[in-house]
């Protein structure tokens, strides 16, 4: 893990790495050499950089980029296909496709998702049928395989109300729409709490931004 985490071609990701809790994040996902990851809407590739290095040459990591966010942000999309091409994440790949049709190319290990998970279920990704999602992430999965998501805490109670608005999602509503995919619950990391997070402002308020309160749950396929 610190070999992947000093690589050089993250030089400029490493002044976020306390903030974002990166090894803690990773050896909670159980992320191992070999493995195969598949990333939901990888952003800026923060997380996607360290999940090349810990794979490494005989692992390989698919990232989506659902046509519809690929629309919505095309600056990030043209970024995204440059990395993919660069000779040090050959084992990075991207795959564009609608956002209700998810499909790997193979069965993998983990599917991670950060920040992200709220937005399948926002106007401008669907219409979506969220139950069929959760259920495509299970089949896209190996026996035993992992579902991990990270996501902006909104108040309990308020289900998927913040989605489109303050960008934050109900915790207990994540855990029964993935439950409900055949998915057992496998465990959850503090590592991003923030008891300081109101959870009624936007995440991209200068009050909060970079330091929301931040769910982390795993979830397990079953291995038979």
């Amino acid at each position: 893990m610190e070999e992947a985490l000093n690589d050089p071609a993250r030089a400029a990701d490493k002044g976020d790495d306390t903030r974002r809790k990166i090894e803690q994040v990773m050896l909670f996902a159980q992320v191992r050499p070999g493995q195969s990851v598949l990333e939901l809407v990888p952003g800026s590739g923060y997380w996607t950089r360290v999940f090349s290095a810990v794979v490494g040459p005989q692992g390989h990591v698919y990232t989506v980029w659902p046509n519809e966010m690929g629309k919505f942000d095309t600056e990030s999309l043209a970024n995204w296909q440059k990395l993919t091409a660069t000779p040090h994440y050959a084992n990075v790949g991207i795959l564009q496709q609608p956002a209700a049709k998810l499909q790997a190319p193979a069965p993998v290990d983990l599917v991670f998702t950060a920040q992200n998970y709220h937005d399948f279920h926002d106007p401008f990704m669907g219409p979506m049928d969220i139950a069929a999602f959760n259920r495509q992430v299970f089949d896209a999965l190996k026996p035993g395989g992992l579902f991990v998501i990270i996501d902006h805490v909104a108040p309990a109670g308020s289900g998927l109300a913040d989605t489109n608005t303050l960008h934050r999602i109900d915790p207990a509503s994540v855990k029964q729409e993935v439950e409900a995919a055949g998915f057992v619950f496998d465990g959850e990391s503090k590592a991003l709490h923030n008891a300081a997070d109101p959870h009624d402002i936007k995440v991209f308020d200068k009050a909060i931004r970079g330091h929301t309160d931040q769910f982390i749950f795993r979830f397990r396929k079953p291995a038979k």
